[in-house]
């Protein structure tokens, strides 16, 4: 499984997906950047990292098949294989904040993008982003960030890390079919505030006040709010204010 190593790159998520569209790219292939100038997040938003201090790749999935599933299933696959590398290599308190930021000791210490490109037999190829903050110890006007170096004192190699995480991808993409309510249990055992009242905030910019209950099989949040209804949230129609 190739591993390819840039110096900069406008986004490694877009390059990763180009070369699938002109080129036989093996399975698992990696591309990591030691400079992300346009790194992107969720729904358009950037991804802001300091050159050569952390990790910033995409990983090439191809032809995943889903048996009778959601493909939501496939991106909570992803973000536990971030969180079992973060818990493997002695990182405490980490969790996943819907939909797809990992914290640790309540700060975002990683975000995932993944894009999926569908085929018509129901099967789809997914371009996986992660950003993880390893070795930067400054984060100007970003006071919820952090890094494994802020946490642990140590200095973190990228490759190493980039390799980790996708042997992690790998094994957990072989389960989705196997053990997806298994997945899902974990997925919600490491789930950020779940079951905490937490003050959230909608499109709109109104606030208030509900506890996360779950993340549905399509991906939408549950809320209690405090007259005991319950709402569902897409991606972006809510966020959490910590």
């Amino acid at each position: 499984m190739p591993l390819i190593k840039l110096d900069a790159i406008d986004s490694t998520n877009d390059f990763l997906k180009q070369l699938y569209k002109e080129s036989a790219v093996e399975d698992y292939a990696i591309v990591m950047a030691n400079e992300q100038t346009k790194g992107k997040g969720q729904m358009g938003a950037k991804w802001i990292s300091e050159p050569g201090k952390n990790l910033t790749m995409s990983i090439l999935v191809k032809d995943i098949q889903l048996n009778n599933q959601n493909i939501y299933d496939f991106n909570i696959a992803v973000a536990l294989s971030v969180i079992k590398v973060l818990k493997n290599i002695q990182i405490p308190n980490v969790s996943i904040k819907w939909p797809n930021d990992i914290m640790a000791d309540s700060k975002k210490v990683a975000g995932i993008l993944i894009e999926n490109i569908l085929k018509p037999d129901g099967s789809f190829t997914s371009i996986v982003g992660i950003g993880l903050n390893l070795n930067q110890t400054i984060f100007e006007n970003l006071p919820q960030a952090t890094s494994l170096k802020c946490i642990t004192g140590k200095t973190y190699e990228p490759e190493l890390l980039a390799k980790l995480l996708r042997d992690s991808l790998v094994e957990n993409s072989k389960s989705i079919n196997m053990n997806s309510d298994l997945l899902w249990n974990d997925y919600h055992e490491n789930l950020y505030k779940k079951n905490y009242p937490s003050p959230l905030e909608d499109k709109n910019g109104s606030r208030f006040m509900g506890i996360i209950k779950k993340v549905t099989r399509d991906g939408k949040l549950e809320v209690i709010l405090e007259d005991d209804s319950i709402l569902y949230f897409e991606v972006k129609e809510v966020k959490m204010l910590y």
